[in-house]
């Protein structure tokens, strides 16, 4: 996949031009470097949840997950109990894995405990795999890995403080939505 020309005018990533959501996604979000222990949580968790499902299906239902997940406050989501976790099994609004529900919960605990009393912890962290930026940007979704030696490492070193659904797949997929790494093609307008 190479970058198409949207009807607005704008060359885009293939796979954000023809979607409304996806398009606004691409345009705002996607590739944009993204800070803070919290929202990291939070992508951290939606690309969890992701796992296994396509991207679009989160994002539509991003606004449920937020209002489920106390907007992703670590210590809110940290205090969570095996009650709102069953309370979780019920809400059509997320994805209804009682295992990405809890890892998440638990992933909260991990978070709070590492950036208790050193706020931003959880960012240095991250972004410490970050890799060294491209000389060039992709000419197609076919030169864009899905697993790096750099998502590998982060996934081991979050895996050893006990997160959990942060396979290095899906530690690349966050690295991209995240803006660590930059993996829109040539020719989108977003390639600068």
């Amino acid at each position: 996949m190479t970058a198409i020309l949207g009807d607005d005018g704008l060359a885009r990533c293939a796979w954000g031009a023809s979607d409304p959501e996806y398009r606004r996604y691409h345009d705002e979000e996607w590739g944009v470097p993204l800070h803070g222990d919290r929202p990291l949580f939070e992508k951290m968790s939606l690309e969890g949840f992701q796992a296994g499902l396509s991207w679009i299906t989160i994002l539509r239902r991003r606004p449920g997950f937020r209002e489920a997940f106390h907007g992703f406050d670590l210590a809110a989501v940290a205090a969570m109990t095996p009650a709102d976790a069953d309370a979780l099994m019920l809400d059509a609004r997320i994805i209804r894995n009682r295992a990405k529900i809890e890892a998440t919960i638990s992933n909260a605990r991990i978070a709070l405990d590492l950036t208790n009393g050193d706020s931003g912890a959880l960012d240095r962290l991250m972004w410490g795999f970050a890799p060294p930026a491209r000389a060039q940007h992709p000419a197609s979704f076919a030169e864009v890995p899905a697993v790096t030696a750099e998502s590998t490492a982060m996934s081991t070193a979050l895996r050893t403080l006990g997160f959990r659904f942060v396979g290095p797949t899906t530690m690349y997929a966050l690295m991209q939505s995240t803006g660590m790494v930059d993996d829109h093609v040539s020719g989108c307008w977003r390639a600068v």
